[in-house]
């Protein structure tokens, strides 16, 4: 049994979704589908505001939706 250990942005994923009742991959649709350049604050901002999510799970999953793409 492997006990790798998640840091980074991705350890507050099972967090994140129990809070939240939604995947990761659903947050990171959303923030597909934003305009493209759009900032890294501005990401965060729309989580918390359209969302109801905290600073902390917000800046987490556009950290790390930011680092999959290349941002």
């Amino acid at each position: 049994m492997s006990t790798e250990n998640v840091t980074g942005p991705a350890a507050y994923f099972p967090s994140i979704e129990k809070r939240y009742g939604q995947p990761i991959a659903h947050w990171k649709q959303l923030l597909a589908a934003m305009a493209p350049g759009t900032r890294h604050s501005d990401m965060v901002a729309m989580l918390k505001t359209d969302h109801a999510m905290g600073h902390g799970h917000a800046n987490a999953i556009v950290a790390h939706y930011r680092a999959e793409h290349g941002l």
